[in-house]
């Protein structure tokens, strides 16, 4: 079945001048390979065409079932120089969150959203 991610998974962020950080933990492990499988530097890159015009390095972290993103150019110059008040780390972290998964039918129940 085809979810949005913010079913399988929940985000943090950060930023540092002209470059983006943005971690997806995974709600459980066994949807963490669908993350891993799926959200890749590639795929991260091409969801935010016009918005990234950088590198996309992805870091696996399996211990803690998350993948953590480091997005250059990404923040229009950086907080301090870009008029683009919106463009912050933390708003490329919520728009992650609409990115499209494909999960096994039989893992429903752990996903969010299912009440």
């Amino acid at each position: 079945m085809k979810i949005r991610l913010e079913r399988a998974a929940h985000c943090r962020s950060g930023d540092k001048g002209n470059t983006s950080n943005v971690s997806v933990i995974a709600y459980s492990p066994e949807l963490y390979p669908f993350l891993k499988e799926q959200v890749t530097a590639e795929r991260f890159r091409q969801f935010y065409t016009g918005v990234v015009s950088g590198k996309v390095t992805r870091y696996e972290v399996d211990g803690l079932h998350s993948l953590n993103f480091v997005a250059e150019g990404a923040l229009g110059g950086g907080v301090s120089r870009s008029l683009c008040l919106d463009n912050y780390g933390k708003s490329l972290s919520s728009r992650i969150l609409a990115f499209e998964l494909d999960i096994p039918d039989q893992l429903t129940s752990l996903l969010k959203g299912n009440d």
